[in-house]
């Protein structure tokens, strides 16, 4: 499968499932409705946009280290495509969270986005990264061509924008769900 094949349908797996989980379909419901989201709704800490900002912040954040450190790991082994479903279950697994995270939230709409704005900025921070790599990439040795490198930390930057306007969609603009008024 050529490259560009593989990025429109990452990119179309990514769109859909924003889109099912913002309108609400039954897996969403059942997720949103789970003991989790409903212990969360309970915590007053959760209804304050700040700390739960930082809470969601601090989960995006440590689901990619964690990811990252399996996929390091598996730089060990000779297992075929199984980085692949690595990647799956981490979007997976950063999708349901953040429609959890959206369910609990019961205060006005201007502070769920703020919420959802400081608890998406960890991508965008990400993405801010790898364009300062992208900028300053050099070669490591003379006569080396950069270009793959190149490709891959543009890859980075797909992915860490694609992943923070889903964050911030999904824990920002929950459709059909009830808040109270600005």
């Amino acid at each position: 499968m050529p490259v560009t094949s593989f990025v429109i349908i990452s990119f179309l797996v990514v769109a859909v499932s924003t889109v099912a989980l913002l309108m609400r379909n039954p897996l969403a419901t059942k997720v949103t409705t789970s003991k989790i989201a409903e212990k969360l709704k309970g915590a007053d800490w959760v209804q304050n946009h700040w700390k739960a900002g930082l809470f969601l912040f601090g989960i995006n954040a440590g689901l990619f280290f964690f990811t990252g450190f399996l996929l390091y790991l598996l730089m060990y082994f000779l297992v075929p495509l199984f980085h692949i479903t690595i990647m799956v279950v981490a979007v997976v697994v950063s999708l349901l969270f953040w429609s959890v995270a959206g369910a609990s939230w019961k205060g006005t709409k201007g502070n769920r986005i703020k919420a959802s704005a400081v608890g998406s900025s960890f991508y965008a921070l990400l993405a801010l990264g790898f364009v300062y790599m992208l900028m300053t990439l050099q070669p490591a040795y003379p006569g080396e061509d950069t270009f793959m490198r190149a490709i891959g930390v543009m890859f980075g930057i797909i992915v860490a924008v694609t992943a923070f306007v889903s964050c911030f969609l999904i824990t920002g603009f929950a459709a059909g769900r009830k808040t109270n008024s600005l």
